[in-house]
């Protein structure tokens, strides 16, 4: 009888926290709003190196990178002789950058220029007819 009484404790105890929880998830879905981005302004841009990058010469180009206006400090990506930065197009360029760079350091690098063919290209790898994407897209659009 007393275990009968204590799981049954459990067992409601269990429930109650599960609607607790159920119910704030709930209040979250339909009361948060979605983050807004400057995403027109954000492009992103890539240099290459004509050796590959040691950790040491990485932090270098990073802190380098960071003091130049107009870029997001937080996205800079540096993989054996690339570096991929993002930057906010209204307040400098990919030129403009790679110039403050080269006068900072002699670093033995180009600037990225896409070729004229994939300029033109769609750069979104997601099929946009699809059956998922027009899914996420639904219900995207109900809870905004």
């Amino acid at each position: 009888m007393k275990m009968n009484k204590t799981i049954k404790k459990i067992l409601w105890s269990g429930l109650i926290v599960i609607l607790l929880f159920t119910g704030i998830l709930l209040f979250h879905i339909i009361t948060a709003k979605p983050a807004v981005y400057e995403s027109p302004n954000l492009q992103v841009s890539r240099i290459d190196f004509k050796r590959d990058i040691d950790s040491v010469e990485a932090k270098q180009i990073c802190s380098d990178l960071r003091s130049i206006k107009g870029l997001t400090s937080d996205s800079i990506i540096v993989k054996k002789n690339v570096v991929v930065y993002f930057h906010n197009n209204k307040i400098t360029n990919s030129e403009k950058v790679y110039n403050e760079l080269m006068s900072k350091r002699p670093y033995d690098a180009k600037r990225y220029i896409l070729p004229a063919h994939l300029a033109t290209k769609e750069v979104c790898p997601v099929n946009q007819n699809s059956m998922s994407y027009k899914l996420s897209q639904k219900v995207n659009q109900f809870f905004n």
